[in-house]
């Protein structure tokens, strides 16, 4: 997912060309898997917020699908890897930065625990055996991989994806990375809620839909109808 300065018109132009080619095939490009819940994971604690950092391929879907998530107070789109300086979408797109398109998920940890988001980002929010790309986007800023924000998040990270591989869930091996120690910046404010703001672009309705449909077939008790907001949240929470 990358476009430079285009204006809206020309945008709008290439979206329907592209919507002829998708079209018919779209409710079937995303498809999720039912894996099982992690065996390891945090402890009831009494902070009434934590958060975590996650980067699956372009950042539209992965926020569109925790947005949906039950528990979830805010869900922001951004970039976490590299440098604050270079934390920019059109250096980022080039691939060099070593930035991640990411998405910083806020949330209740006595309504969702981090083990059963990890679940949602292995399960339907992306593909985890795919390397260095997502879908039609390649490259290192498409990565798999988790940020942890404390050590325990990387532990029960850890744990999950060995779990993981060990039961073979998927075909191939998970090449989801850990990477501690990361800064996330937030994305420009036209990144933000592109899901919720942008269901007809056919980028959107082929890549991202079939996320929140699979969000909500395999997990309906975390499903939440109305997604929560960059636009009423804010980017600090």
């Amino acid at each position: 997912m990358r476009f430079s300065n285009k204006t809206s018109s020309t945008l709008s132009a290439l979206f329907a060309v592209a919507g002829i080619v998708l079209g018919a095939s779209a409710a079937a490009a995303e498809e999720g898997i039912v894996i099982p819940a992690p065996t390891v994971d945090e402890k009831p604690g009494s902070a009434a917020t934590e958060t975590a950092v996650f980067a699956g391929g372009c950042f539209w879907g992965v926020q569109g699908v925790f947005q949906h998530v039950e528990g979830v107070k805010n869900a922001v789109s951004g970039y976490a890897g590299g440098a604050k300086d270079t934390a920019q979408y059109e250096q980022v797109g080039y691939g060099k930065t070593g930035h991640a398109e990411s998405v910083k998920v806020s949330y209740d940890p006595k309504k969702v625990t981090y083990g059963r988001l990890l679940q949602i980002y292995f399960s339907v929010a992306h593909n985890p055996t795919e390397l260095n790309r997502q879908g039609p986007d390649v490259g290192t800023q498409y990565r798999s991989a988790v940020f942890p924000t404390n050590e325990d998040q990387g532990k029960i990270a850890k744990a999950y994806i060995d779990q993981l591989d060990k039961a073979k869930v998927y075909k191939e091996k998970i090449v989801t990375t850990i990477e501690p120690g990361k800064a996330f910046y937030p994305a420009e404010g036209y990144h933000q809620d592109f899901l919720t703001n942008n269901p007809t672009y056919p980028y959107i309705v082929y890549n991202d839909l079939p996320k929140i449909e699979n969000l909500k077939g395999i997990f309906p008790n975390e499903y939440r109808e109305k997604p929560v907001l960059v636009a009423e949240a804010g980017l600090g929470n």
